[in-house]
């Protein structure tokens, strides 16, 4: 099993950038894919990025040029770099791998 913890949110201006961290430690890490979501008040937990094995990607179409998701597979870390911060993408966002979820790490964008 993979344990989490994500890292790097905070309050941000529109427009600004943040990046976000997740920490994996317990497992072979390298072969899964990573997954970021995010959960907006009174929204469903959505699906934001995710970051194949291999180093492919995939975004929602909501982020993407935007967010940049990728991996140090030697730092056991996954990271989502974001730019260009709106207000709609304040949410706590979590790390996910096969069945393992962090505790999430709160992004709110506003003025």
């Amino acid at each position: 099993q993979v344990q989490l913890v994500e890292s790097g949110g905070g309050l941000v201006q529109p427009g600004g950038s943040l990046r976000l961290s997740c920490v994996a430690s317990g497992s072979i890490f390298n072969i899964y894919a990573a997954n970021w979501y995010r959960q907006a008040p009174g929204k469903q937990r959505e699906l934001v990025a995710i970051i194949s094995s291999t180093g492919s990607t995939n975004y929602a179409d909501s982020v993407k040029g935007r967010f940049t998701i990728s991996r140090d597979n030697a730092k056991n870390t996954v990271y989502l770099q974001m730019n260009s911060l709106k207000p709609e993408d304040t949410a706590v966002y979590y790390c996910n791998v096969r069945m393992s979820w962090g505790q999430g790490t709160l992004v709110t964008v506003s003025s």
